[in-house]
């Protein structure tokens, strides 16, 4: 009896444990965006910065842009501009194009860098071709925007800053695309 008593306890922990992990699963999401959103990571940042932000029309800060593709990217891959003054608190937009020039639809990827690195959490996209996959046809140019914020909290010791993007080929990521032959009826 002392030892069913026991396993009917473990079977109930047990249970209580699978109902608890299923229930944190759950709260993993908003606390990964509430992260995220604080943060400004992972292309998680919020919308409270379009427009909520005085301009600090006093200072100047220099962002510089950088593309590069990652080993077997055979894409063009360039910003318009290699540099922009910015104003701390400004939206900013900056294009880049992309041009697959091969014979064969090709899908990729940005990731983007910011140097130096503690500025990252003062850099609020608002709008990125880097939170989402691009795919080209061949021969096919498109012009990508990234719209941008400085925070006005940014050190005033920042002169200047670098926004870097790298683009990988995924297309061997993605799952190929299976024709189904008609029955010829």
């Amino acid at each position: 009896m002392n030892e069913q008593r026991s396993i009917r306890r473990l079977v109930i922990r047990l249970l209580f444990l699978v109902a608890a992990m299923f229930a944190f699963g759950f709260a993993l999401v908003p606390l990964y965006d509430v992260m995220c959103k604080a943060l400004g990571i992972n292309g998680k940042t919020g919308d409270k910065y379009e427009g909520s932000q005085v301009v600090d029309q006093s200072r100047q800060v220099r962002v510089q842009f950088l593309s590069s593709n990652n080993v077997d990217m055979s894409w063009d891959f360039y910003p318009k501009n290699d540099v922009l003054d910015v104003h701390p608190g400004a939206v900013n937009e900056m294009l880049f194009v992309a041009h697959n020039p091969t014979s064969h639809v090709m899908k990729a990827q940005a990731i983007p860098s910011i140097s130096p690195g503690e500025v990252a959490i003062y850099f609020h996209k608002t709008e990125c071709f880097c939170f989402t996959q691009q795919t080209l046809q061949p021969g096919e140019r498109i012009e990508m925007p990234v719209r941008f914020i400085l925070d006005r909290d940014l050190p005033k010791d920042v002169k200047q800053l670098t926004l870097g993007y790298t683009l990988f080929d995924i297309t061997a990521r993605s799952p190929p695309v299976v024709k189904v032959a008609g029955n010829g009826g």
